[in-house]
């Protein structure tokens, strides 16, 4: 055994190019697993691919908008690997958009992205851990956002509050066949999908503020909590949101609108 699960299982990644996926992919490969990775980023899978090798490594381009997409990721698994444990919905994106001034195709973007993504990788995911008749485990990653509002961020926050609805509903659902489903909730972590965080001044001051533990994640911390949601070292949970932000959400949200306002404000 490797920190809860037998050496060779497989994992499929969605999101695996860069960022949290990408942190997420190495610490399973780390713990034994041989993991299927999905993004759109083709060079990144092909980069990720050359470090961890083909041996333990597939890198599938996987739009998670697209059913067809998805669903020939997750069979990668089993025509390549041989099978499937654990699969991790962790693909997004969001805007930056006041309601009344949200275009309307940009919202349905992000919710497809968020929110019909998880839905499709869940779906498919679960249809072969039912096949195979021995369990295993899902997890959704969601966000902070998911349970504290941030003006500017509608169609996220709408978008990872219902992932999470969709995890406690697909936990409800797949329990009886040993398959468990759990969300994990980041707050503020440096990836290269935040950096236009970095970029407004005093914005990441004003997220470290915000956490009581005072400072910002890197994915591997993410990481940590999607490794322990995903091995037998969780067997009895299920069902459950996971917050890795530091405490923030006992706090506020930051304004990045104003920030932003701040940031496009002529000086002087």
């Amino acid at each position: 055994m490797t920190g809860g699960r037998k050496a060779g299982w497989v994992g499929v990644v969605t999101g695996a190019a860069g960022g949290i996926g990408r942190a997420v992919t190495r610490r399973f490969v780390a713990e034994g697993g041989r993991v299927v990775g999905g993004d759109i980023d083709e060079a990144g899978l092909a980069a990720l691919g050359d470090e961890l090798g083909p041996d333990v490594f597939a890198g599938v381009r996987c739009d998670v908008t697209v059913e067809d997409d998805v669903a020939a990721l997750v069979e990668t698994a089993t025509t390549r690997f041989g099978g499937l444990d654990v699969v991790v919905a962790n693909a997004g994106g969001g805007t930056l958009s006041e309601i009344a001034d949200h275009s309307f195709q940009e919202w349905r973007r992000v919710v497809d992205l968020c929110l019909n993504g998880a839905f499709l990788t869940v779906k498919h995911g679960a249809r072969v851990l039912r096949e195979q008749g021995r369990g295993g485990a899902i997890v959704t990653i969601t966000s902070l956002n998911a349970v504290q509002p941030g003006r500017g961020v509608g169609a996220y926050c709408a978008a990872k509050a219902g992932a999470v609805a969709l995890t406690e509903v697909a936990a409800l659902e797949l329990g009886r066949y040993g398959i468990r489903v759990n969300a994990v909730a980041p707050g503020l972590v440096r990836t290269g999908l935040t950096s236009g965080v970095w970029q407004l001044p005093g914005l990441v001051e004003e997220f470290v503020e915000n956490a009581p533990l005072g400072r910002f994640a890197e994915p591997e911390e993410i990481a940590n909590v999607v490794w322990f949601l995903s091995s037998d070292q969780s067997s009895f949970v299920s069902g459950a949101l996971y917050s890795v932000d530091g405490g923030a959400r006992t706090r506020r949200y930051p304004d990045m609108v104003a920030a932003m306002e701040r940031a496009l404000r002529p000086s002087g």
